[in-house]
């Protein structure tokens, strides 16, 4: 039963990857799909300028209504960000960001693998504050307009979703790539050897829309506990965790994606998913 855990959980990735594009033909002619459902945004990270994208980027779509004048969109995008954070917390980070799974792929190729230090994955909360929040807000042009600063200048989904498939395809964005260009190649092929090194890299570190959802971990519907007097402390599930996280100690810590690893490594059955419905009624019964 626990190993069926990891097998329907790349099912579901892979099911939401095939969701949030499925537009896979327009890979060959770089052509981007601009229908209605690009007025929505996927949970996870996808770049909307990926040729195959069905859905906006989250952290995009933050950015460009956060910078502009009307601020209708804004709300409906904070709402539907702040929907899947309560229904699922980072399990959207574990289960559905496409860009998790090719993380996770790339940890898989034999390289030599190493841990970052701790505190290197507050950097991400910043990212979120100041780089998709406030400065597209401050900093705005004559029009009144902020730039999304973390799609343009940093984020790896971008360039290696969006940037090389059009820059293959098309003849006029090769004509134009310049340093700006060549400034996100080499940050996306600085998070491709992050990613390499250390399991879900980006995650712990770069990715502000893990950051958002983290808020969420403690109050989601998706939940994990630890039967403290079922632990025995031998430490196979912090050892096995992709987040460096002590399930535990810790089991909805800001940084836990809900992968279930820790499940299937624990030998007692200490921890386990649980509804914060269901938690929640047995401590009022009590």
């Amino acid at each position: 039963m626990k190993i069926r855990i990891q097998i329907k959980r790349k099912i579901i990735q892979i099911i939401a990857l095939a969701l949030t594009n499925p537009h896979v033909a327009n890979l060959g002619s770089g052509r981007l799909y601009k229908g209605r459902w690009k007025n929505f945004c996927s949970p996870g990270l996808n770049c909307y300028s990926c040729p195959a994208a069905g859905l906006s980027c989250p952290i995009g779509a933050l950015q460009a209504v956060n910078g502009s004048i009307d601020f209708q969109w804004s709300f409906y995008v904070t709402g539907l960000l702040c929907a899947f954070g309560i229904l699922l917390g980072r399990a959207v980070c574990g289960f559905l960001c496409p860009f998790g799974l090719l993380q996770e792929l790339l940890y898989k190729i034999p390289f030599p693998k190493k841990k970052i230090p701790y505190r290197a994955r507050y950097i991400k909360y910043g990212m979120l504050a100041a780089i998709v929040l406030l400065l597209p807000a401050v900093i705005t042009n004559a029009a009144g307009m902020g730039e999304p600063f973390f799609c343009k200048f940093i984020c790896p989904a971008g360039m290696i979703e969006g940037g090389i498939p059009l820059l293959i395809t098309q003849a006029g964005i090769r004509a134009m790539a310049g340093k700006l260009f060549a400034l996100k190649v080499v940050i996306a092929a600085a998070v491709v050897v992050g990613c390499l090194v250390n399991s879900r890299f980006f995650c712990k570190v770069l990715c502000p829309l893990g950051a958002f959802y983290g808020f969420f971990n403690k109050i989601s519907f998706v939940q994990l506990k630890t039967d403290c007097k079922a632990c025995i402390s031998c430490g196979e599930c912090s050892k096995i965790c992709p987040m460096d996280v002590d399930p535990s100690k810790h089991p909805n810590s800001m940084e836990c994606i809900r992968c279930g690893k820790c499940i299937e490594a624990c030998k007692k059955n200490a921890i386990a998913f649980q509804k914060v419905k269901k938690q929640r009624t047995q401590t009022a019964g009590r």
